[in-house]
């Protein structure tokens, strides 16, 4: 099995090895179509065999897609019993298959997609549960719901009658909004106000049924004259009241308020959920398990950094110098050109020591983009892949936030950042996810997009990537910065930590600037992201760094090797990658057992 892993990796050959002088050439962007080598060798790409469940996997992706174009009422019991019957007969088709009698391909293929039937019939009624918990704050929910889904009823829903509901509607959503200010204004312990969190969960939800009701009343509004002449006032009169609601609940319940817009307030899920989630990630660990790692984790980056610190001529005193490692930033205007020349000295590092197969296409056609001052409220650093945005102060950020920004985005932070995000990071897989096994894409775990970009960080650490003292901490800073991802996020969702003491942690721990630890914060909590993103970083890096040392570490792969087989089986768990590559065999009770961490199993040092 591994001469069958070796094969798929080599799939990846797919234009010719890289020139270093035309790689050069190409990343500058002054390549001409001539200077291209764009001969492709099929032979590789023809030799990559097909997994009989792809047929079936694409079938339940289209399948699924159909139900949930026709039932896209997302707060809909309708659509939420359809999918349970379809998930349903999913479970029970899969369950008969003569998982023996396929190839290797196709029986993780088949283990991937029991996985993710499995996982989505328990989030139906994880979503459920969630939403009844804020269902007495919106009594109106069924009466927009019930008219959303007559939208292309025939004979059409009476307008007369929809008027009614409408009017119904705005009555019930003022009542509401009198009865949270009454709770808010009692304070009564006996019958608590609605907590924070629950009303901010209550907003979204609120969003989404506005959203509906938008989208049935500009279905007939204009086209129909007895609709239109039914339904105008009634239906503005339900949306402003739903809006004031909605501007109370942000006010009152949550405390975001025009004054201070970037309270961060996001939903601990509990540990229940928390088990759950890793469950489906195929992660045998708990939560405490893994905050014990990140907690080792972090110790060992804080000893690297005093080590650097000392020969900077800090003694211990790690924190003062990170803060000289901040002071080397660029001038306004020169970082595009600053990602450029780091992105190729990465590309360079690889191909000098034959990591993995760098296809000169992929290097030729990254773009770049400046983030925006919001987004970088939520995003205070680089994001990668095909396109990188730049985060970088602009000129109506005030002085305080522009000096905060390029402090966090200084040439030694960004030396570590652009090979995360471009070239062998996220570009590169995601150059390999549309090329290899595509079919795959239902099961992306961001244990495996961010694991894969971990891995690369701590290779190029033990290759001695990183010459300088400086260089060190610049590379150390976002290792500890992912350790304590693992603590604050996970402590977090355990109820262990508050927002505030997750930004004063960053600061204090990691040497954050507080505007880069509060973007840091409010996306792991806001909800933008899955509850264990923020702890796949690391724990995918140890999970892709344990296989790394297990094949290559025991001679049966060369790191290029290694490398091309991962990407070849595109973004699934690791611990199915693992089968994959170790040719072990998939029965009907499987389950996953790796424990990655666990140095009598082969785990590697993470050094």
């Amino acid at each position: 099995m591994i001469a069958r892993s070796l094969a798929l990796g080599l799939t990846l050959v797919a234009l010719a090895p890289l020139d270093v002088a035309a790689r050069t050439a190409m990343a500058g962007g002054t390549a001409s179509v001539a200077d291209a080598d764009d001969c492709v060798d099929l032979g590789p790409l023809l030799a990559e065999k097909p997994s009989e469940m792809t047929p079936v996997i694409q079938r339940f992706d289209e399948d699924r897609g159909s139900i949930l174009r026709k039932y896209a009422v997302d707060l809909s019991p309708r659509r939420d019993e359809r999918l349970r019957v379809f998930l349903d007969g999913w479970l029970a088709a899969l369950d008969v298959v003569d998982v023996p009698s396929l190839s290797p391909a196709a029986q993780a293929d088949w283990l991937l997609l029991r996985n993710l039937v499995r996982r989505e019939r328990r989030e139906l009624e994880i979503d459920a549960t969630t939403f009844a918990e804020s269902a007495p704050l919106l009594p109106f929910a069924g009466d927009i719901t019930a008219l959303a889904e007559t939208r292309e009823a025939q004979p059409p829903y009476p307008p007369s009658k929809a008027a009614e509901d409408l009017v119904r509607v705005a009555t019930s959503a003022k009542d509401a909004e009198i009865a949270l200010r009454d709770a808010i204004d009692r304070n009564d312990p006996e019958h608590p106000r609605p907590s924070a969190a629950l009303c901010r969960r209550t907003v979204l939800f609120l969003e989404e049924l506005r959203r509906e009701l938008r989208a049935w009343q500009g279905f007939r509004a204009g086209y129909d004259p007895d609709f239109s002449w039914w339904i105008g006032e009634p239906y503005r009169a339900a949306d402003s009241a739903l809006d004031a609601y909605a501007r109370t609940l942000r006010e009152r319940g949550i405390g975001q308020t025009p004054d201070r817009p970037d309270l961060i307030v996001g939903t601990p899920i509990g540990r229940d959920a928390l088990l759950a989630d890793l469950e489906s990630e195929m992660i045998p660990y708990t939560p405490e398990e893994l905050v014990a790692i990140g907690e080792r984790e972090y110790a060992w980056c804080e000893a690297e950094l005093k080590k650097a610190a000392a020969e900077m001529g800090f003694g211990d005193d790690w924190r003062a110098a990170l803060e000289r490692v901040k002071t080397a930033y660029v001038e306004p205007g020169d970082q595009p050109a600053l990602i450029r020349e780091l992105a190729d000295e990465a590309v360079a590092f690889l191909v000098a020591n034959d990591l993995v197969t760098v296809p000169p296409l992929a290097v030729e056609t990254w773009r770049m983009e400046m983030m925006s001052p919001e987004r970088q409220m939520v995003t205070p650093f680089f994001t990668g892949g095909e396109v990188i945005s730049v985060s970088f102060p602009t000129a109506g950020m005030t002085h305080e936030d522009k000096l905060m920004s390029m402090r966090g985005n200084n040439r030694h932070f960004s030396r570590a950042t652009v090979h995360h995000e471009l070239i062998p990071g996220h570009r590169l897989q995601q150059w390999a996810e549309a090329r290899h096994r595509p079919y795959r894409h239902p099961f992306r775990t961001p244990f495996w997009t961010e694991g894969w970009a971990l891995h690369w960080e701590m290779l190029f650490w033990d290759r001695a990537f990183a010459r300088t003292p400086e260089e060190r901490i610049g590379m150390l800073f976002w290792r500890i910065h992912r350790a304590a991802r693992i603590i604050f996020s996970l402590k977090y969702h355990l109820g262990q930590m508050t927002s505030d003491e997750c930004v004063d942690f960053l600061v204090e721990k990691v040497g954050h600037e507080r505007a880069n630890a509060e973007g840091e914060v409010r996306r792991s909590v806001s909800g933008d992201y899955a509850p264990l993103y923020q702890a796949a970083y690391m724990i995918g890096g140890l999970q892709m760094r344990a296989l790394h040392r297990d094949l290559v570490g025991s001679g049966r792969m060369t790191e290029r090797q290694f490398h091309d087989a991962v990407l070849a089986e595109n973004n699934i768990p690791i611990e199915v990658l693992r089968v994959i590559l170790r040719g072990e065999p998939v029965t009907k009770d499987w389950k996953p057992s790796w424990r990655f961490d666990d140095p009598t199993l082969g785990a590697p040092p993470t050094r």
